[in-house]
């Protein structure tokens, strides 16, 4: 059985239905085609499944791309208050939790529903449990699935990235890319847990579930948020992020104690030093079963000047040299993709294949963490959507 249509997009997460919704508020017939047995999945578990789903501050600045240019023009065009416009026609409840990061008072599902209502009332067409088998280009795009014939002028790629393969994450996007000719950069787990050495696991890991607010630098980059010691590692907002510009064997600079100096106090001599002294003094900014560890392999052999000086560089630069990720089983985003040179900047149309185009997690264009990624999918998909 042959659909014809006006355009077809590949994936039904948050970027494919914001495409559809903006090319069927003007007229076009579409038809979103998801693998899966419902929309949105990653939507639904985003935000502890409550869909942290923009973030008011968005900026430029806040996305990784090999061309740090690229996203200015959708993002300046679908913004975050239009899509918190979208959420207050649907009376959907919001709040901002922290950091400008907007999330649903009650759940996921929430925003899904909302995005199903606008496809619906878009006259968007839903094929659920559709399994591509090949895709031709003609004088139209051809997507064969088992059972049926898609053929349509345009064809979407929304399929994302690799992050979380248990709810359906495959490299299906950057294969069709790759089909057309289009270039790819090497994608890598981003917004992901790092693992610590067995020497250093061995120190600090059975303190898992212990968390501290710190900076963590790398790459040029900082981060001052939560961090959270695991099972294996070191995961919390300020770890999540600076692992989107982490490479092996680079190390993470952790300052545990930022706008403080925990030595002042012992540098007049005539002040007492001992270790029960400073444990108390660090007591002050970490936890105690961390601090008290964290001094347990770093404490003065001695209490010169010169110690305690390296002792103060240490707390504001603790070195850790991660020997990887959780890799994409945990990771929230895929960084890397399609290469934004292969794009127009304002419709993410392809420039080789016209009526091909790239949207959302499959673009080499990823967010922070705190509802950036989502807000990037809108924007994309809005530009695709209206140029279509």
């Amino acid at each position: 059985m042959t659909h014809s249509f006006d355009a077809l997009i590949l994936g039904g997460g948050a970027a494919g239905l914001m495409c559809a919704i903006e090319a069927g508020k003007r007229g076009r017939r579409v038809a979103v085609l998801e693998h899966a047995n419902r929309l949105g999945k990653k939507i639904l578990i985003s935000g502890g499944g409550r869909c942290n789903f923009t973030n008011i501050h968005c900026r430029p600045e806040n996305f990784i791309s090999s061309n740090p240019h690229f996203a200015k023009s959708a993002l300046a065009r679908y913004t975050p208050a239009d899509f918190i416009a979208l959420v207050e026609k649907h009376g959907i409840a919001y709040h901002e939790k922290v950091l400008g990061q907007l999330f649903c008072d009650h759940s996921a599902r929430d925003i899904l529903g909302m995005l199903e209502a606008e496809c619906q009332h878009a006259g968007v067409s839903i094929f659920l449990n559709t399994k591509i088998r090949g895709v031709e280009h003609t004088t139209d795009f051809i997507v064969r699935a088992a059972n049926a014939e898609f053929r349509a002028p345009a064809l979407v790629v929304a399929t994302g990235g690799l992050s979380i393969p248990k709810i359906g994450a495959t490299p299906f996007g950057y294969d069709l890319a790759r089909q057309f000719g289009l270039a790819i950069r090497e994608p890598w787990p981003g917004l992901v847990p790092l693992l610590l050495s067995a020497e250093d696991c061995s120190r600090y890991c059975d303190l898992a579930g212990v968390s501290a607010e710190v900076i963590a630098s790398c790459g040029g980059q900082r981060f001052r948020e939560k961090m959270l010691i695991t099972h294996r590692g070191l995961s919390g907002p300020a770890i999540l992020q600076i692992s989107s510009y982490w490479k092996e064997p680079q190390p993470v600079l952790i300052d545990l104690v930022s706008g403080c100096e925990v030595t002042a106090g012992f540098r007049d001599p005539k002040t007492q030093r001992n270790p029960g002294a400073l444990r108390a003094e660090l007591r002050k900014v970490l936890p105690h079963r961390f601090s008290d560890r964290w001094l347990d392999w770093h404490a003065p052999t001695s209490w010169t000047n010169q110690a305690l000086a390296d002792l103060e560089a240490q707390t504001h630069a603790w070195a850790i040299s991660p020997t990887g990720t959780e890799g994409y089983e945990k990771a929230e985003v895929t960084a890397g993709g399609v290469d934004t040179d292969e794009l127009s900047a304002k419709t993410m149309e392809s420039r080789k294949v016209p009526g091909l185009f790239f949207i959302g997690e499959v673009v080499d264009v990823t967010g922070h963490l705190g509802g950036f990624n989502f807000q990037w999918a809108w924007a994309s998909g809005a530009a695709a959507g209206r140029a279509l």
